[in-house]
């Protein structure tokens, strides 16, 4: 039995050993993290972000025109000669991107196919902006010469002549004008859109790290390797990766130099963003014409051409990015490890003088950069 002044010398040591017993229990992956760092973190979460529907697209989140959809996205007969399908350049076993440097339609392209993967999220689409919404950007490749080579007439004779997709098409909700092949042809789009916005990537060790550190889950942020947690403080710290890979898409979905080349070869360039302004100004099919179904225009409307733009490209999503290899819009980039050199030694005489210039050399040491490439993969679902 404890004599009464005994147990009250003992009430301090027994506080300073239960705090000594938290203290090693703590998770030895959030040692060391400041407060600014973890409000950092936080912010790429959590994921999946809510559902979205697109107001400018009538059958966005429609079953049935997403059906009709996946049926179109794997048809080559969509395009000329019937030798070229959405899914030659989407393709669901390389997280629908191609695994291609420049993707190859009928024509080799300039620049690789982007994953598909959470497309519903963007406000621009392709690596230019040339268009914007999901479903104009689903119909300028089947129109594109170069890469699936179909037509209006094609498109809508398709949906007339084939039982299957005929019937899907009568299923969806019905349009407000004339069915006229115009029309058709952009209903087919709209669908095509519909599938795409089913198309999202899955939880990543990233996230269960994040959500973790949220909720306090010591066992959660103890998994997360020491390396990748290395990695994430380069790439939210002193890297500053997420001024553009921002937020839970680690996107902010607008154009950056990052002093990439745009010289595709002798006497021809890739303008970037400029020729997508260019092009998304002079298109039918856009926020500001007569096929949208709604939905805020305001970027769309208050876009204005600049010079600056010119070489610009889209700062792509980095979720599911060591699965779609290889980097950059040209694919000049074959791996995780150069992409991290590049930015570790990049060229700051290659950026515009007139740009951002948000980009400047890391000059990060090998273990660095080992364990940025670390981090980055823990992006991708396991």
């Amino acid at each position: 039995m404890t004599r009464p002044g005994r147990r009250a010398r003992l009430v301090p040591w027994l506080a300073v050993l239960v705090l000594i017993v938290v203290a090693a229990v703590r998770p030895a992956a959030a040692d060391g993290l400041a407060a600014d760092e973890t409000a950092r973190i936080l912010r790429h979460g959590p994921w999946p972000e809510p559902w979205r529907r697109d107001g400018g697209n009538r059958l966005s989140g429609d079953a049935a025109a997403a059906e009709l959809g996946r049926a179109l996205f794997f048809d080559p007969r969509l395009s000329a000669g019937g030798g070229v399908a959405c899914a030659t350049c989407h393709r669901p076993e390389r997280a629908w991107a191609d695994g291609l440097a420049r993707s190859v339609g009928i024509a080799r392209m300039d620049r690789n196919a982007p994953s598909l993967l959470d497309a519903r999220g963007r406000r621009w689409f392709g690596w230019d902006g040339a268009a914007d919404s999901l479903w104009a950007a689903s119909l300028r490749p089947i129109l594109e010469p170069g890469e699936m080579g179909g037509s209006v007439a094609g498109v809508a004779a398709l949906l007339r002549a084939d039982p299957h997709l005929s019937e899907l098409h009568r299923r969806l909700p019905a349009p407000t004008g004339p069915t006229d092949d115009l029309a058709l042809a952009v209903d087919a789009a709209k669908a095509l859109a519909a599938f795409q916005e089913t198309l999202t990537s899955g939880r990543t060790p990233f996230d269960r790290f994040r959500d973790g550190l949220a909720a306090g889950d010591a066992a959660a942020v103890a998994r997360y390797p020491a390396d990748a947690l290395r990695g994430l403080r380069t790439f939210v710290g002193r890297g500053n990766c997420s001024l553009c890979h921002a937020g839970p898409a680690f996107s902010h979905g607008e154009f950056e130099d990052v002093g990439v080349g745009y010289f595709l070869e002798r006497g021809r360039v890739d303008p970037g963003r400029a020729g997508g302004v260019e092009r998304l100004r002079a298109s039918p099919f856009t926020r500001l014409g007569r096929w949208n179904d709604g939905g805020d225009a305001t970027a769309t409307r208050h876009l204005d051409p600049q010079h600056r733009d010119f070489g610009l490209f889209r700062v792509p999503s980095l979720r599911n990015v060591a699965a779609t290899a290889p980097y950059m819009h040209d694919g000049r980039l074959a791996t995780l490890a150069d992409v991290v050199r590049h930015y570790s030694e990049v060229d700051e005489e290659r950026l515009h003088a007139d740009g951002s210039r948000l980009v400047r050399p890391l000059r990060l040491g090998p273990t660095e950069q080992a364990d940025l490439v670390a981090f980055l993969r823990t992006l991708s679902p396991e």
